[in-house]
């Protein structure tokens, strides 16, 4: 198997896992356990919290101990026993502490793999990154569309057995011929302490930062209320799966061309039509609450997430050392992907109750300032590199 094969089949399986985790667990908590809505929500806003300390301190230090491999397999171990706990857990106090156990492994397999793909670029060993991206995106629509026809003839029950097989999945694919330089320990200079905080004298990645994590927090009405925007706006039943998957196909559409098609675009001009497209997605959304707007404004999702993301991939590989990238990428994943996301739910939920449009008008916070940093991060680009490009 080769790096490229290797690297896809593991974007793959992980996030055909993260189709089922994220649109069905909190669901099958409610209708396997027992347990309330509110309950339950509590429960994954623990595990949030728990997700961003475990991604932003946990994972980064134990990426200076360790192999990248040794790392996966461990995450992906510890995640298997995590839903082994879930079977006998039946109460309020037994599901959480199961669920932050569970987010202490499972979720940081995400930057971790970024991170893993970031430093096979930097050796030559991975030549086209969105290549293998995309097919994590395609393993998450996969897993939608399979586990519906199996919730649809066993019932919810099937959820975890279908977690639990693919972490597994995962976790075989991961030995296979994984490349050699993922088995070498960090080399760590010990003349130079390389914390977190030595991350903000690279140049302009406090900038880049900023601009990401607005970029992402600016998803959240749409993650936590696009299903019942839907439903506000009679979208039919049957088709709201669909809809939703546009944004997912448009993200895979995106993913496998961008490093042919997108070569040539700085990180600063990829980062300001992130931010543009994320803007008219949501004034589209709002200005035209129909089924059909909608249903366009989720191709503007390979804008919104796809081109933020691998903008800032972009920005590591050429800027940050490989020793560096697993704090960077922990960095990204909290602040970014976990706990803006989980503030800007609260400002979105505020806004939805007065009226549901709103939500999504009021993400227009975080895009409006993602694009002017952008384009003043542009702008010092061209200034440092004395060129004018796209």
């Amino acid at each position: 198997m080769n790096t490229q094969r290797w690297m896809s089949s593991q974007f793959f399986s992980f996030f055909m896992t993260w189709g089922i985790f994220l649109p069905y667990w909190t669901g099958w908590m409610i209708h396997t356990k027992g347990i309330t809505v509110s309950q339950a929500s509590l429960i994954m806003s623990l595990g949030l919290v728990a997700r961003g300390l475990s991604t932003l301190i946990v994972f980064p230090y134990f990426s200076e101990k360790f192999s990248s491999k040794t790392l996966l397999h461990v995450m992906a171990i510890g995640t298997i026993i995590s839903l082994l706990t879930y079977i006998p857990a039946i109460s309020f106090i037994g599901l959480l502490l199961a669920t932050l156990l569970l987010h202490f492994f499972y979720p940081a397999l995400m930057p971790a793999l970024d991170s893993v793909a970031g430093t096979l670029v930097q050796h030559k060993q991975l030549g086209d990154y969105g290549k293998s991206r995309s097919f994590g995106s395609i393993g998450f629509v996969v897993a939608g569309i399979i586990l519906t026809l199996f919730t649809g003839a066993w019932g919810d029950e099937v959820i975890l057995w279908a977690m639990l097989l693919g972490a597994l999945i995962f976790l075989f694919l991961g030995f296979m011929n994984s490349p050699v330089i993922l088995s070498e320990k960090p080399k760590m200079d010990p003349n130079k302490k390389l914390g977190m905080m030595s991350l903000f004298r690279v140049k302009h990645f406090g900038l880049v930062l900023v601009i990401v994590i607005l970029l992402q927090a600016a998803h959240a009405s749409y993650y936590n209320y696009g299903y019942i925007f839907l439903q506000e706006i009679h979208a039919p039943k049957y088709l709201i799966g669909l809809i939703l998957n546009i944004a997912v196909l448009a993200e895979i559409i995106f993913f496998s061309i961008v490093d042919k098609r997108f070569q040539q675009f700085s990180v600063g001009s990829l980062l300001a039509l992130a931010a543009l497209g994320s803007t008219v997605r949501w004034l589209l959304v709002f200005s035209f609450p129909t089924v059909i707007v909608f249903s366009m404004a989720q191709t503007l999702h390979a804008c919104s997430f796809a081109m933020g993301h691998y903008a800032f991939m972009k920005y590591l590989v050429r800027n940050i050392a490989p020793a560096q990238i697993p704090k960077a990428q922990g960095m990204y994943s909290a602040l970014a992907l976990s706990w803006s996301t989980a503030i800007f739910t609260f400002f979105g939920g505020y806004l939805y109750e007065i009226e549901p449009s709103y939500a999504f008008l009021g993400m227009i916070v975080c895009t409006i300032p993602s694009m002017l940093l952008a384009l003043f991060y542009r702008k010092v680009e061209l200034r440092q590199e004395g060129l004018i490009s796209i």
